[in-house]
């Protein structure tokens, strides 16, 4: 039983692609789904996500709007920073507009033509916060929650209803990439940093330090397993409406951060090699200002931190495959 929390850039990419297994997986039982603002703004990821339910024969999916911005950070805030510890090299909604994307950082209602068709469908009235809780709380200790954005929405539902940490069955989460400072000068520098927590550093903090019952950390490890032109003809050649859509919008070279973490929360078995810290966020001003701190049990602060399964390694032939066989039903 899943209720998924994501910034649903799209069409097409990690984000979206991610809800194939939860689509497809017969184990699953999709809940709910909350769209919160990160890679692109939450109103025009609602309907990137809402287009992507139709040609996948899932319009029933129950989705809901979540949060529009940060708890704290703002764009000013952000470009601020840059200016005294340099650049951040992606700024999800908040990106400048360039050629081949469709980024609009100062109109956050703005909802550019979608190519892959625009919506039938409507998201649900109520929204993402409330329905995490409603969810939580109707069904005790059976809930997953899977977030792979901002913890937005995940931290705003913590405020209003704090017991929920306690009555779900755990969390997974994609924030959390350790030590990427050296990744980020020798290869990918977007694909190194940890932007889900530094669009909101806050929220990450009240997340990793809520009394949930478990905490699993999907960082490093989901950069690992890239779209290969391999992988996504092999989708392709089914030739189904989801197949054809990923060969469509799949990026090349991206990895699997979201459909790893997916996977993970459906199967734990994927898992090969996990680690168990103490985990916060730096919410201090400065230079760290975002960035996941780690530590041993006996060298923690004590100041809230919880344990935290942090997957080092996964069977990567393993997830592969399943995936591909997903994205061709």
């Amino acid at each position: 039983m899943i209720f998924f929390d994501n910034d649903f850039l799209g069409p097409g990419q990690s984000n979206i692609q991610s809800m194939i297994p939860l689509l497809r997986d017969s184990r699953v039982n999709l809940i709910g789904v909350g769209v919160v603002t990160g890679d692109a703004w939450m109103t025009e990821e609602t309907q990137h996500l809402l287009r992507f339910l139709e040609i996948a024969g899932r319009p029933e999916v129950p989705v809901h709007k979540g949060a529009s911005m940060p708890l704290l950070r703002t764009q000013a805030e952000m470009a601020n920073w840059e200016a005294r510890y340099g650049r951040i090299p992606f700024k999800g909604a908040w990106n400048a507009p360039r050629p081949g994307r469709t980024y609009h950082p100062n109109e956050p209602d703005l909802v550019p033509p979608m190519p892959e068709g625009t919506p039938r469908i409507k998201a649900q009235a109520n929204g993402a916060v409330d329905a995490l809780i409603a969810a939580v709380r109707a069904h005790p200790g059976k809930v997953t929650i899977v977030s792979a954005g901002p913890l937005t929405n995940i931290a705003l539902a913590l405020r209003v209803a704090p017991d929920i940490a306690q009555l779900a069955k755990e969390i997974v989460i994609e924030p959390g990439k350790l030590d990427t400072a050296f990744a980020r000068t020798t290869s990918n520098t977007d694909y190194s940093t940890d932007f889900n927590f530094l669009f909101d550093p806050e929220a990450a903090h009240i997340v990793l330090t809520a009394p949930w019952k478990s905490i699993t950390l999907v960082g490093n490890v989901s950069s690992k397993v890239k779209a290969t032109p391999e992988v996504v003809d092999s989708i392709a050649s089914a030739g189904s409406p989801v197949a054809k859509y990923v060969k469509t919008y799949a990026r090349l070279g991206q990895p699997f951060w979201d459909e790893v973490t997916v996977a993970v929360a459906i199967d734990r078995s994927l898992v090969t090699d996990d680690l168990v810290v103490r985990m916060d966020v730096d919410t201090m001003p400065g230079m760290h200002y975002g960035e996941p701190q780690v530590w041993t049990e006996e060298m923690a602060p004590k100041a809230g931190e919880r344990p935290v399964h942090i997957v080092r390694a996964i069977d990567e032939e393993r997830f592969l495959a399943g995936f591909v066989a997903q994205a061709r039903k």
